[in-house]
């Protein structure tokens, strides 16, 4: 069921994703390689996976951690970007992709929260057939 808050949640981490593909596009952590591009292609592909896996939760629970994970490391990956600019670390100059990951981290742990809470739900229905 799509209609569910926790797809309202893992939506939200997409959209992140999604502007961080779009506001990080002057980041460059090494050399050619597209790194944030090509970690935010696939946040966006493991969220809307994780979206239309609605049936099995625990696959949801699955790739919401591995989404989160991917965001840490961009977290770590943009941070040492911004210390290596040079002028110090002020957000109004530098930019505000670390706060993009930083959202999507908080949604996704929301997202689970709600899926572990619908997994005890049918559980506890099981239980009384």
């Amino acid at each position: 069921m799509l209609q569910r808050i926790q797809t309202i949640w893992v939506f939200l981490a997409v959209l992140a994703a999604v502007f961080l593909f779009v506001t990080g596009q002057d980041v460059a952590v090494s050399g050619n390689i597209p790194v944030i591009h090509i970690a935010c292609i696939a946040l966006v592909l493991i969220g809307l996976l994780s979206i239309f896996s609605f049936k099995n939760r625990k696959r949801q629970i699955l790739l919401n951690n591995i989404s989160m994970i991917i965001n840490a490391l961009l977290i770590g990956v943009l941070v040492y970007w911004l210390l290596n600019l040079s002028g110090g670390i002020q957000f109004p100059e530098k930019g505000i992709e670390p706060v993009f990951p930083l959202i999507a981290v908080i949604c996704l742990f929301i997202a689970n929260i709600y899926i572990r809470r619908d997994e005890r739900l049918v559980k506890s229905v099981d239980r009384l057939r």
